[in-house]
């Protein structure tokens, strides 16, 4: 049995789940190995099945392992309801992640007791393997190559969009299967704007640029910002830059295992707010990276649970003043019990561009 299914197994015997079927794409690859579409996995105590269409069976065959491959002609819930009678289940559980139409769909016609269940697949993906952090590696690896082009490339005239399309063509040429995410290129007033997607707006000198962007690798992803300015800092602009630079590093140096989520978050939000720009800071201090850009855990103010080795998370502090600009450094580390290992490269001094 490969070893993530025998977690879920164990998992599902801890939370009492007698059948689970997880219909999440990423969690359907995390647990099969499967990377194609419009397919579910179906996990008991004793058997574990995957099901697909014709258009897949052959890739399924290929590409998952320890699941029984079935091809359906009527639809999942046509097999899923030969299955549930077969094993004679009573209570399926059901990632609550479903939209309404798959869960009225799935009672109207199993008529059997349907379970929520929030996080269950998250949970074992949130601690990454060897071969998962090696992937997240080389996406990074990527990345900062990316961001060192940029620096050579970026120029005062062009436009936001131009970079964007640069970082992409750039990363895809370097062998990223992917963006993580749609790039943020955010420059002068709109810097302000934490998840600013790259407009038309044109580039100016004295603005701040902040660079948001990342790339996969074998499914995996990687996430940084760095902000730049083109031509002279202002003394303003110092200043924002060495409170963000200082409360990322402090985070950086102080984060590890064992910690609570809303403690991580507090190593930079203190600083921040010591220095007067606590009501900047609008989000939290970071989040997981792996199969999705953005998973558990989440480093917020808000949260409690305690950090595990061997996560992946992003530190990056912010300051955004509306009608001025803003500020973002981000990294992404993994969680060791005594620290962190630091897998982004990038420098992360105020770089003056002219």
């Amino acid at each position: 049995m490969n070893k993530r299914l025998q977690n879920l197994k164990e998992l599902m015997r801890k939370k009492n789940i007698e059948a689970f079927v997880i219909y999440k794409p990423v969690n359907v690859t995390y647990i099969t190995g499967f990377t194609g579409d419009d397919s579910v996995a179906f996990v008991t105590h004793d058997r574990a099945i995957f099901i697909t269409d014709g258009r897949y069976t052959e890739q399924a065959v290929k590409e998952v392992k320890n699941f029984e491959v079935i091809e359906h002609k009527n639809g999942i819930k046509e097999v899923l309801k030969e299955y549930i009678k077969t094993l004679g289940i009573k209570k399926l559980a059901f990632e609550e992640s479903v939209s309404y139409g798959q869960y009225r769909e799935l009672k109207e016609f199993l008529e059997i007791d349907l379970i929520p269940e929030v996080n269950v697949v998250e949970t074992l993906r949130m601690v990454k393997d060897d071969q998962e952090i090696e992937n997240i590696k080389k996406a990074q690896n990527i990345t900062d190559k990316a961001f060192e082009y940029l620096l050579n490339f970026i120029k005062v005239g062009m436009t936001e969009k131009e970079v964007a399309l640069e970082l992409e063509y750039f990363m895809k040429k370097q062998g990223a299967e992917a963006l993580s995410f749609d790039t943020i290129v955010a420059s002068g007033k709109r810097s302000s704007l934490p998840h600013g997607k790259a407009s038309e707006k044109v580039i100016e000198e004295g603005d701040f640029v902040t660079i948001d962007f990342g790339c996969k690798v074998n499914g995996y992803c990687s996430d940084m910002t760095r902000t730049i300015v083109m031509g002279r800092a202002s003394e303003k602009q110092k200043e924002i830059y060495n409170i963000v630079l200082e409360a990322q590093q402090k985070a950086i140096d102080n984060l590890k295992a064992g910690l609570m989520a809303k403690e991580a978050d507090l190593l930079a939000r203190s600083l921040i707010e010591e220095k007067g720009y606590g009501k900047y800071f609008t989000h939290s201090l970071g989040h997981g990276v792996g199969l999705e850009i953005h998973e558990a855990p989440s480093l917020s103010f808000k949260k409690e649970e305690i950090l595990k080795e061997r996560v992946v998370v992003t530190v990056e502090p912010g300051i955004y003043i509306p009608d001025f600009s803003g500020v973002r450094i981000e990294d992404m580390v993994l969680l060791k019990e005594d620290g962190v290992i630091n897998l982004t490269k990038s420098p992360k001094y105020l770089i003056e561009l002219n």
